[in-house]
């Protein structure tokens, strides 16, 4: 009787070299691996803190490996990555139902409206961190719905039928959601500005 690895209980191997079980293993730890710096960066985007970030990767992949062959035959794997990814932050953030709240920084809201991109913030090591946690801050108002679709468009730069393609909604859908996000961001930015926070 042979198990999995195609070793008969004996330890004789087959000796037909490695199974389709085995090639689709590392098919899928090698495009997962191809995917994991835009990965990590969405989820550290969507958290706002790196090391959480890591674990939402390390758990997508853990879902995402008990049945790789989705995965590998999906048209586009990092749409299907990052909606897993999605999924696992839903689920924790309706467990928890409260956010931790970030430290406050000053300034960069009115470029955040302008529509200067938050992921070129100015140069320096301070001026970076506050633009980032600006930016985390800001998507901690929006529903899960909302920030994953402003991270996919007006942080990732993806066009809304693509981002639309991604998440596998309708245009129109993304298209109304991200309105709505935008509204949501120009309210709270507003609020902030009159009572000067």
């Amino acid at each position: 009787m042979a198990d999995c690895s195609g070793r008969h209980a004996g330890g004789y191997g087959k000796g037909f070299g490695s199974g389709p079980a085995e090639r689709q293993s590392a098919d899928f730890n090698r495009v997962f691996t191809d995917l994991l710096p835009r990965l990590h960066q969405a989820a550290a985007m969507l958290t706002g803190n790196p090391l959480a970030a890591g674990d939402v990767v390390h758990d997508a992949y853990l879902r995402i490996a008990r049945r790789p062959e989705r995965f590998l035959s999906h048209p586009q794997p990092y749409a299907y990555a990052f909606t897993t990814m999605t999924n696992i932050l839903r689920d924790q953030w309706r467990r928890e139902r409260r956010r931790v709240a970030l430290p406050e920084v000053s300034g960069l809201a009115e470029a955040v409206e302008r529509g200067r991109s938050a992921l070129d913030p100015p140069s320096g090591g301070m001026a970076e961190l506050q633009a980032r946690w600006e930016v985390v801050r800001l998507l901690g108002v929006l529903t899960a719905k909302q920030a994953r679709v402003v991270v996919l468009v007006d942080l990732d730069g993806y066009s809304v039928d693509e981002a639309a393609e991604l998440l596998g909604l309708h245009r129109s859908t993304l298209a109304v959601t991200r309105r709505r996000a935008h509204g949501r961001l120009r309210a709270v930015l507003e609020q902030e500005r009159r009572h000067g926070a």
